[in-house]
């Protein structure tokens, strides 16, 4: 006869622990490996790592199951901490002393990538946010632009595990093939710095590939690069904007997308701290180590959830598009060093 009180299953406690123990472990495991073979950016691995663990069938279990908390927290929380860190990396008085010329190329390269690649998206008829995903990685910085926009859509990560999949992909490949095109484009270094800056997707990604030309094209091409960057605020805000008005719901008590979600408004707000007031060495070495972290941490988050046989399956449509945006990118960025000259 059972009993007439039963004991209440045990719960616990910090149930998102576990998940986010093992995204430390692997941010950890993808910092030995960028050691151990520099020319891997660390979040990349991260990412790569990630996508190799969703696909053993004797851990699938365990992502979707204990583990799903915490890559859900590393995925999103963490996420839009390195991105509000990413702020404390913009100067605009660097991003200044590029001149008008280059700053307005890349901020336009900017907005025709973003439109163009999600008119893409919904030419190849991507399911979803897809189309708007895949635009805001291509366009702007790659992996982290993605998990901030799928944080204002309230994107699913099934959804975000694609595009970020692919934006690694064409991100690395650009690791290799840039500097293959650098000497017979007829371009020096700085030139090549500035392509890179502005053709290539993640900052990790950027290191990587300039600074195979030397320092002074790896400066040009960070400050080039974070000029992206700053356009993550004005389109994630704008988009934030767009979808609180698409989801007018009658119920007053219905929650409702900010206007600006609080991180972008922590970006800016870290940004301009970064402008204009004289900030330690020691203060932004540390935000640097930790953004770095929690980007880690919350790629691997990401890469967990891509699964290989159904992007081969369904996902041809995407990886069309991702390949088309990537070339357009650097054919615009590539124009723009040829007006700049």
């Amino acid at each position: 006869m059972a009993s007439a009180t039963q004991t209440p299953p045990r719960t616990t406690p910090l149930p998102w622990l576990p998940g986010v123990a093992v995204a430390g472990a692997a941010a950890l495991l993808a910092w030995g490996i960028h050691w151990v073979a520099p020319a891997v950016p660390l979040l990349t691995a991260a990412v790569a790592l990630g996508i190799i663990v969703g696909q053993v069938p004797a851990v699938r279990g365990l992502l979707t199951g204990v583990l799903a908390p915490g890559l859900s927290v590393a995925a999103k929380r963490l996420m839009r901490i390195g991105v509000v860190l990413l702020g404390l990396k913009l100067s605009l008085i660097d991003i200044g002393h590029l001149g008008w010329v280059t700053i307005a190329s890349t901020i336009a390269i900017v907005i025709i990538t973003f439109f163009g690649t999600i008119a893409l998206g919904r030419l190849m008829r991507l399911p979803g946010h897809q189309p708007l995903l895949v635009a805001t990685g291509f366009s702007i910085c790659g992996a982290s632009a993605i998990g901030a926009m799928s944080g204002v859509i309230k994107a699913k990560d099934e959804e975000t595990a694609t595009p970020v999949a692919l934006v690694t992909l064409c991100g690395t490949l650009a690791i290799f093939v840039l500097p293959v095109l650098w000497h017979p484009f007829g371009l020096d270094a700085v030139q090549f710095g500035h392509w890179v800056g502005a053709g290539v997707h993640d900052v990790g990604q950027v290191v990587a590939t300039a600074q195979i030309a030397g320092s002074a094209a790896l400066a040009v091409a960070i400050v080039v690069k974070l000029t992206r960057v700053l356009m993550l605020a004005p389109i994630v805000a704008i988009t934030g904007v767009v979808e609180r008005r698409r989801n007018v719901n009658p119920d007053p008590t219905a929650k409702r997308p900010p206007i600006v979600p609080l991180f972008v408004a922590g970006f800016i707000v870290a940004m301009l701290l970064r402008s204009f007031l004289p900030l330690p060495h020691v203060v932004l070495d540390s935000a640097d180590t930790l953004q770095t972290a929690v980007l880690a941490m919350a790629l691997f988050g990401l890469g967990a959830a891509v699964r290989l046989r159904t992007l081969v399956g369904t996902g041809w449509r995407a990886l069309v598009v991702a390949l088309l945006s990537w070339a357009l990118i650097a054919a615009l960025a590539l124009g723009a060093v040829w007006l700049s000259r």
